[in-house]
């Protein structure tokens, strides 16, 4: 694969940039979104719906397609795109975020992970090796290296230790792919919390080991956002500008618009979905939460502005009830709505880049983003 990122157009006043990483499976139109699809599917949706909404991709997770059903199993069914019946590009997680989530049940060496399996306390051992193998079995499009983080705040030593064992998983985690015979792309994730001085080690030895993309991880922790954006600024001028950035489990329209402007290209989050199974859903006047009496006997739609199904179909006042009374609908046709919001916001940022009014675009949605 010749170009596997090209910069289709540039905003003037800001790091803001459209394009196109190629795949294996397809082209991905960036800025884009990716819902998340840990076990192979984005909960309470079909892949059709998802096609529907204009979904580019999604994101698997290794260590949980790793425990069910097993690797050697979705191999032999002739991989994760096969197993799942998706087309388009996969991008899959390394199981990095397990080490933070399931904290209390991994050790961490210098050899790799040992994991307590939450199902049934089987202990995995996981090697950076192994985890790129494991998902160049899977024959996602996109695999991520494996990495290390800690919570925030965290003290400086740690931090320091978990880039210095980012870094050395990472080199491994290269030296192993590039054994593969595969067209996937390697993408390699920089740690460091809030600490330029330790982020700035992190890209620099990612940078030398060359990946074909670059994720910031270990942020969206509950660092404050001057912090957090602060990062962002400093890693744009340093990451080359010929590869993809992708922010991992980032999810708040805000910082969303705020990191495309400061160069990132890639987003993946539970928010949308886990929200709208909760009832929690976004419009363009602002967040609903769809349980509260004054929606009982709402006949408007959620957001008149909006041509999803679930829009173009239904009442507020249907929709409390569904979800009151616990319908498996429900959870369908919020998160149908969700991720129009989300999918239909990303069409809109590439349009405004492509026009050069991005930041007009921003302060639109930024304004019509009040709570009801």
């Amino acid at each position: 694969m010749s170009s596997k990122f090209e910069i289709k157009a540039s905003d003037a006043h800001s790091s803001a940039r459209t394009g196109i990483i190629s795949t294996p499976h397809g082209p991905i139109e960036t800025p884009a979104f990716a819902p998340v699809a840990s076990q192979g599917t984005v909960k309470g949706l079909l892949h059709s719906n998802l096609n529907s909404l204009g979904a580019q991709l999604v994101l698997v997770n290794s260590y949980h397609l790793l425990l069910r059903p097993g690797i050697e199993i979705i191999k032999r069914i002739g991989g994760v795109h096969s197993f799942i019946s998706w087309k388009k590009p996969i991008l899959s997680d390394s199981g990095g975020f397990q080490i933070y989530s399931l904290s209390p049940l991994v050790k961490v060496r210098e050899k790799g992970v040992e994991f307590s399996s939450h199902l049934d306390g089987t202990r995995i051992f996981l090697s950076p090796e192994d985890v790129v193998d494991i998902q160049v079995k899977l024959g996602s499009d996109i695999i991520m290296a494996l990495d290390y983080f800690l919570p925030f705040p965290s003290p400086e030593e740690k931090i320091k230790e978990a880039v210095q064992l980012t870094s050395l998983w990472a080199k491994r985690s290269k030296a192993q792919f590039d054994q593969s015979p595969t067209s996937q792309l390697l993408w390699g994730i920089s740690q460091g919390s809030t600490s330029w001085d330790l982020r700035k080690e992190s890209i620099e030895d990612l940078l030398k080991i060359d990946f074909d993309g670059y994720a910031l991880g270990g942020l969206g922790l509950g660092e404050p956002k001057s912090q957090l954006m602060e990062i962002l600024e400093k890693a744009d001028s340093l990451l080359p500008k010929e590869k993809p950035r992708y922010l991992m489990g980032m999810g708040f329209v805000k910082d969303i618009l705020d990191a495309v402007e400061r160069g990132i290209d890639l987003f993946d989050c539970v928010l949308p979905t886990r929200n709208a199974r909760t009832g929690t859903l976004f419009t363009s006047k602002g967040k609903i939460i769809i349980k509260n009496q004054k929606y009982a006997e709402d006949n408007r739609p959620l957001d008149e502005d909006c041509s999803c199904y679930t829009c173009q179909n239904f009442s507020r006042a249907y929709l409390r009830h569904l979800y009151e009374r616990q319908e498996i609908s429900s959870a369908i046709l919020n998160t149908i709505h969700n991720l129009h919001f989300y999918l239909d916001i990303f069409r809109k940022i590439r349009q405004a880049i492509q026009k050069n009014s991005y930041h007009r675009l921003k302060c639109n949605i930024i304004n019509n983003k009040k709570e009801r």
